[in-house]
């Protein structure tokens, strides 16, 4: 009973302390409500960032080969040219190729060029890098050979290629002498344009000549065929092109010139009158005739006064070659640049038809040299030095 009421004093103790306890200990209080944030100043905008000067070439020049001197003269110009303008330049060649020319424009194209100067190894190949060039609003100047089938054009520079022909095939006529004279074709590449306004403005020299006697074609079954025709279509020309092609290589050349003297007789050879298309092939053709013991002389044309030719030409090798004055082609297509980088609209001279549409072109004279006029022409000039051959 005792111990009962003993364990019941101590539960009621124990109780009362934990009521004790809780009373002790402080209610939490509800929490304050947060003070509004101050709205955050707006942020001053950021300042527009300047745009980044241009690293890259502001022109781009795709040239055709470096195996052929007059391209590398020509690059040699263009940097001269260039080397005291604002602007820089990146010149890159193609070899022979479209398609390396087509990666040569893309690359240019990255590098953010603004305005492309060309000149086409295939004028309807070329296209493609024109339009290419049109889609990211780069401005397109056809270089010396005109680039076809295409709108993405905008300037053409040049000789005036008929003229070079022609001047060619007077050369021959005002060298002839008599009747029956043996006559040797032979044309740049079908692919080139400039390859048939060469032919045509010779054609249209020589063809009168062959009608009445003067002349008698030799190397070309098309020709003789076409021979009564003063007036040929494209189509036509490009016959006889096929045939007398050198597609603008001196090997090329060489083996057309030996396999046609191979299939002639002496009677198509003696004094002899040969039409070369520029001074690379001239000179193979040359040194190939001149090894044939049934030629007893021969003139032969070339054009582009490139120096080994005018080394031949004052040696008595070769026979002419038209002076195409690189100076001023380079000029013209700078100034057409330089004009178009100002905004400012380029000056033209004439147009060309290059199958689509008509190009606005600038036209630059041709000179015929020879023996008579080398030394004025080239020398006097400025245009070589005098120390650049033997013989003048």
């Amino acid at each position: 009973m005792y111990t009962n009421r003993k364990m019941m004093a101590i539960l009621v103790a124990f109780l009362l302390g934990l009521t004790l306890l809780s009373g002790c200990t402080p209610a939490s209080e509800p929490a304050a409500p947060s003070e509004p944030a101050e709205p955050a100043e707006p942020a001053e905008p950021a300042a527009p960032s300047e745009p980044s000067a241009s690293t890259g070439p502001e022109v781009g020049i795709v040239l055709p080969t470096r195996d052929e001197p007059r391209w590398v003269q020509d690059e040699t110009r263009f940097n001269e040219a260039l080397a005291d303008s604002d602007y820089s330049v990146e010149i890159l060649f193609s070899q022979g190729s479209s398609s390396n020319e087509l990666q040569n424009v893309e690359s240019l194209l990255t590098k953010g060029i603004k305005v492309l100067i060309i000149c086409p190894h295939d004028g309807d190949a070329a296209a493609a890098a024109a339009d290419a060039a049109r889609a990211e609003g780069v401005t397109v100047i056809s270089y010396d050979r005109l680039i076809t089938g295409t709108e993405s054009v905008d300037y053409y520079v040049t000789f005036d290629s008929i003229a070079v022909g022609a001047a060619q095939g007077q050369y021959l006529v005002d060298q002839a002498q008599g009747s029956d004279n043996p006559l040797y074709l032979y044309a740049g590449a079908a692919s080139d344009n400039n390859a048939f306004l060469f032919f045509e403005g010779a054609w249209n020299v020589l063809q009168p000549k062959v009608a009445d006697g003067t002349f008698r074609i030799i190397n070309s079954s098309e020709a003789v065929n076409l021979q009564d025709k003063a007036t040929l279509t494209r189509d036509e020309m490009g016959r006889i092109i096929n045939q007398v092609t050198t597609n603008w290589d001196f090997n090329e050349a060489r083996n057309k010139a030996e396999s046609h003297l191979t299939s002639a007789g002496a009677a198509d050879k003696g004094d002899v009158y040969i039409l070369a298309p520029n001074d690379g092939t001239a000179r193979s053709i040359a040194d190939t005739f001149a090894t044939d013991g049934d030629v007893t002389s021969f003139v032969v044309t070339g054009q582009d006064a490139e120096i080994a030719s005018v080394q031949y030409i004052i040696d008595g090798r070769q026979s002419m070659t038209v002076f195409k004055d690189v100076r001023s082609l380079v000029k013209d297509s700078i100034e057409m640049a330089l004009a178009v980088l100002d905004g400012q609209t380029p000056d033209t001279t004439g147009s060309y038809d290059n199958g689509v549409t008509d190009v606005p072109a600038k036209q630059t004279e041709v000179i015929v040299v020879d023996q008579d006029n080398v030394q004025a022409a080239l020398i006097d000039s400025g245009y070589y030095e005098a120390s650049q051959f033997t013989g003048l």
